[in-house]
């Protein structure tokens, strides 16, 4: 998985490529817990992503209880299967997509 960061001011955005799984959810989770500081906005970018399990879930789940605190996410481009997902583990009742 590639992640590409942009800061801008108080917004973060991050552009995920690949799959977000049991093997590179811990890069993302890492890169989350050293960024998020004075981070008041939180987007994703998921119109690379091709597959996402339940550990990428995980750390989504983290990421949206943290910015619950300090301001909000949201996940911009996700495709049909990405969507899907969300959809039958209930994701998508508390995320903001777009």
């Amino acid at each position: 998985m590639n992640i590409n960061k942009t800061t801008n001011g108080s917004t973060l955005t991050l552009s995920l490529e690949g799959r977000l799984d049991t093997t590179t959810s811990p890069e993302l989770e890492t890169l989350l817990d050293a960024s998020l500081d004075g981070i008041t906005e939180l987007v994703f970018d998921f119109s690379g992503l091709d597959y996402l399990s339940s550990a990428g879930l995980r750390v989504l789940l983290s990421a949206q209880k943290r910015m619950n605190k300090q301001g909000s996410m949201k996940l911009l481009h996700v495709n049909e299967t990405v969507k899907e997902v969300f959809e039958i583990t209930g994701f998508s009742d508390f995320l903001t997509i777009e």
